[in-house]
């Protein structure tokens, strides 16, 4: 079963068990990945439904940081919640560590050694986490830190 047909059945549950927050999470994921089969022209594939997936999570994470500035925690806990549904689609989360050691092969890797060198070791690190859920904003400071 493909992760749509997944979010499907999941959606029909949440309509059935009368859970508000995760079908409206759940209508507006499926209305996001039906905008981007439209604009491919044809079906995605299940790497395509987990890159709109992180990025919707992203999206939610900045929306977060401006309701918690603007002093709006009721949305700020609203955006959370959906972050909680959506996440639970995405494949475990590379941990601090996991982030730090990929860093470090990655500069090893490429033999960078200034802050010049940044997007190459971003690129070899974040080919390090594949398979692994990695917010960018992480290995960006971890890289940072490792460079200076």
């Amino acid at each position: 079963m493909s992760l749509m047909e997944t979010m499907v059945a999941e959606m029909t549950a949440a309509m059935k068990a009368k859970d508000a927050d995760k079908l409206s999470t759940l209508r507006m994921v499926k209305a996001n990945l039906m905008n981007r089969k439209i604009e491919k022209g044809g079906e995605l594939t299940d790497e395509e439904v987990m890159k709109a997936l992180q990025s919707l999570v992203k999206q939610r994470r900045d929306s977060i940081e401006q309701y918690e500035n603007a002093g709006r925690s009721d949305l700020a806990a609203k955006e959370a919640v959906e972050i909680a549904v959506i996440e639970v689609y995405l494949p475990q989360a590379a941990t601090a560590e996991e982030v730090e050691a990929a860093v470090a092969a990655a500069v090893a890797e490429t033999g960078a050694s200034s802050m010049k060198d940044m997007g190459n070791v971003m690129k070899a690190a974040l080919a390090h986490l594949a398979g692994k859920s990695a917010d960018g904003k992480m290995v960006s400071e971890a890289v940072k830190a490792k460079l200076t």
